[in-house]
């Protein structure tokens, strides 16, 4: 059986997700904003698990905003910054996701809005203090800082970052794609403005997403239309996928402390593992670091083999399937960005992912294939 380690990419379904979309298939069908029966119908389900969701985060009902998934989040957070907030300056780091790093450079190019980078250092902490010095030049400012790193799995000290941000009368949003679902969020007590989520990356089905958007924001729409979502987001809610999305989340949550343990657990053993049988591995970022990083990633070098644009093919036909790096970037033959700015190496770089369903065993396959592969490199 071919083995799955990259998780981070995508999660599959859970089996309860894909029992609950089974039975939406047929009813409700109504169009959610429809006010006979059929539609209420559908209104209700809609509202329901936006309510759940809601709950799950500890925020308002209204503050949830769904989305096609996380990408189009994050887009809409700093276009909504820029264009209705008045903000004439973004921060955010080298190694963000090129969601939130694209569209910046869109958003300071079309709308003269001036792009700053924070320092890192060589394992892609931010410097605090380099923060703190950007934000002294007082002009409106959002802060674009991921919770999660999807590819080097550093985790940000996200309270600590946004009260220093709220401390300088900035607005803060934070890609937390990696992290919703995976650890508990309480929204009302974190000084977000924004954060990104992406039902897929919590074994809900693709597609499906929502923005966290504070309260206190007030925003043009985005689509025009029929006026959903707070009227930002014109166009039919998509029913089956955000009730198995709030399905996902409840499930995720629900047995977050056993998940989390197994996945970890296995983390850890995939770490000693690679440091037993190839003796020069490094760990980047901070994903060889438990408790500074995400349980679900680690991301590897490999100085004894040699780099080969066949090499994760290689892998895949021996049934491993791992990542270079983002899967976003997959199909480019240029470096992860995001290695690339911690010091981009001249030997192979692997993230290996983990989720729920995977086993110990598939990580000591999982080492005899890179034996194999490594030998031929």
């Amino acid at each position: 059986m071919p083995i799955y380690l990259d998780n981070a990419a995508t999660t599959p379904l859970r089996a309860e997700v894909k029992e609950r979309m089974i039975s939406l298939l047929d009813d409700p069908f109504g169009n959610p904003s429809s006010i006979h029966q059929f539609g209420r119908k559908a209104r209700a389900l809609l509202e329901d698990s936006r309510r759940q969701i809601a709950r799950s985060l500890h925020c308002t009902p209204h503050e949830i905003i769904f989305t096609s998934g996380g990408t189009e989040a994050d887009n809409t957070a700093l276009l909504i910054a820029v264009r209705d907030l008045g903000v004439q300056r973004i921060i955010t780091s080298p190694i963000e996701h090129s969601a939130v790093l694209r569209t910046a450079e869109a958003l300071a190019k079309k709308y003269r809005v001036k792009l700053e980078l924070v320092h890192l250092d060589e394992k892609g902490v931010v410097d605090l203090d380099h923060l703190e010095e950007l934000l002294n030049e007082r002009q409106p400012t959002l802060v674009s800082l991921m919770h999660g790193n999807n590819e080097v799995g550093n985790l940000l000290d996200i309270m600590q970052v946004g009260q220093l941000v709220k401390s300088h009368g900035a607005y803060f949003h934070s890609d937390t794609v990696q992290t919703v679902g995976h650890f508990h969020l309480h929204l009302d007590e974190l000084p977000v403005d924004f954060i990104a989520a992406s039902a897929h990356k919590f074994y809900g089905p693709k597609g499906i997403g929502f923005l966290y958007m504070n309260n206190a924001i007030k925003s043009d729409p985005l689509l025009f239309g029929g006026g959903q979502e707070r009227g930002m987001r014109s166009g039919t809610e998509n029913g089956i996928n955000i009730a198995a999305m709030q399905t996902a989340l409840h499930y995720s949550l629900e047995n977050l402390a056993a998940e989390s343990e197994h996945i970890l657990g296995l983390k850890k053993y995939l770490k000693e593992q690679l440091q037993l049988h190839f003796h020069s591995v490094v760990f980047n970022g901070l994903s060889g670091e438990a408790d500074k990083s995400l349980y679900t990633v680690l991301n590897a070098g490999f100085p004894e083999m040699q780099s080969d644009s066949l090499f994760l093919f290689n892998l895949d036909m021996k049934g491993l399937a791992v990542s270079g790096g983002s899967a976003c970037a997959s199909g480019s033959q240029k470096p992860s960005h995001v290695i690339d700015a911690l010091g981009n190496p001249d030997y192979p770089v692997l993230r290996f992912s983990f989720g729920k369903d995977n086993t110990r065993q598939e990580m000591d396959a999982a080492i005899t294939i890179l034996k194999e592969v490594g030998q031929k490199a």
